[in-house]
C-alpha cells in the first residue's frame, strides 16, 4: 500500500481590496476574496492600527474564504489605508472620506 502525501496549497488572494470614495456619515465596505478557507491569523488595519469588531466596524466573514469589512458613519479622519493581513497575504487600498460642504 503506497500512501502519496500532498502539501497542502498555500491560499492565494482572488479578488483584493478596491480604494474607496464616500461622504462623510456614509459606510465603506472593502471585500477580499481567498482562494480557499483555513488561512490563521486574519486581521484587518486602518492606517496601522488593527481594527476590532464592533459597531462602527463590522467584520464577517463569508465560508472562510470572502472577507469583509464595513466602516459605519465614517468621518473625515477615517481617510487612509485600509491593509487586510491573512497569514503571509496583504492587500490594502485607500479609503477617502469626502466632507459636504454646506452654502449659506
Amino acid at each position: 500500500l503506497l500512501l502519496l502525501c500532498y502539501a497542502e496549497e498555500e491560499a492565494v488572494i482572488v479578488s483584493g481590496l478596491k480604494n474607496t470614495d464616500v461622504f462623510v456619515g456614509e459606510s465603506a465596505t472593502f471585500t477580499c476574496e481567498l482562494s480557499h478557507p483555513g488561512v490563521k491569523n486574519v486581521q484587518w488595519w486602518l492606517d496601522g492600527s488593527p481594527l476590532h469588531n464592533n459597531f462602527v466596524t463590522e467584520i464577517s466573514e463569508q465560508d472562510g474564504m470572502i472577507h469583509t469589512l464595513t466602516l459605519n458613519d465614517v468621518a473625515c479622519h477615517d481617510s487612509g489605508t485600509v491593509t487586510f493581513r491573512a497569514g503571509s497575504l496583504i492587500s490594502s487600498a485607500k479609503l477617502l472620506v469626502k466632507g459636504i460642504l454646506l452654502l449659506e
